[in-house]
């Protein structure tokens, strides 16, 4: 006798549809996590994004599952990664594409009876087209859309500063993505590369917000392709890592403010 589907699922593509109509029935919110494939340095995977992006929101739904269902759809795996293509590894598409896949994708979870999306975003290339384009989906669509980066309300209330010993947040190929990596996916971490996985060690402020913007490649940036240090990584930091943002980023996306007549 087969074993039956999990009654406490919260994954999309872990679920029966007859179960995602009960769950649009009963209101369910879906996260829908948007990340990248690209080049992590010489000792993660290219996933990491992707891999990261969906970790998160599954342990953010678990959090907040007991207070509102939610469900958790697919990852969409690739973004605007053109600052990357240069050290190979990397898929990016154009901002029209892109736009155009997010609007077909939260119309097909409308058209189930969902009525409420948060998009979670995993890479920071993505960061400044979600946010302008979150007017665009909220318009056309005619539905309540929300979105962020799965690390930022962690990172607004200084939940990282005391897990991370050399740097303040999440950069790129770094202590936070790597121990997070230690954490969910240890064997996609080539520990035998750990000595050469640093560079320069900036915010991600100051990467994707300088006083005068211009594009670069991230190659000018680093030629590790790691911005941070991947050195002093554990999978006790990242247990902590992806237990502060879960937990921080439920509380936002439960908040009475973020949905106001929904």
């Amino acid at each position: 006798m087969g074993q039956s589907l999990d009654p406490n699922e919260v994954m999309w593509n872990r679920m029966t549809a007859e179960t995602l109509r009960a769950k649009a029935d009963e209101g369910a919110m879906v996260l829908l996590p948007v990340a990248s494939t690209e080049q992590h340095g010489p000792h993660l995977a290219t996933g990491v994004d992707t891999f990261l992006c969906t970790e998160a929101c599954r342990r953010t739904a678990l959090e907040m599952a007991a207070d509102h269902p939610v469900v958790v759809a697919p990852c969409v795996w690739m973004g605007l990664a053109e600052h990357h293509m240069e050290f190979g590894g990397t898929f990016t598409v154009s901002l029209r594409t892109w736009h155009a896949l997010l609007e077909d994708l939260c119309r097909a979870i409308q058209r189930h009876g969902f009525t409420k999306v948060a998009i979670i975003n995993g890479h920071g290339g993505n960061i400044s087209a979600l946010n302008a384009l979150t007017t665009d989906l909220t318009r056309d669509l005619g539905m309540s859309i929300a979105t962020t980066t799965y690390l930022i309300p962690a990172s607004h209330e200084g939940k990282l500063v005391d897990i991370l010993e050399d740097q303040t947040g999440v950069i790129h190929a770094c202590e936070a993505e790597t121990s997070m990596m230690m954490c969910a996916h240890p064997d996609l971490v080539e520990h035998s590369r750990l000595e050469d996985a640093h560079g320069l060690n900036s915010s991600m402020t100051e990467v994707l917000e300088p006083p005068v913007h211009r594009w670069h490649s991230f190659k000018e940036l680093t030629p590790s392709g790691v911005l941070g240090d991947a050195r002093r990584s554990t999978p006790e930091k990242g247990e902590k890592l992806f237990d502060v943002m879960a937990r921080s980023l439920a509380r936002a996306l439960l908040s009475d403010e973020l949905w106001p007549g929904a």
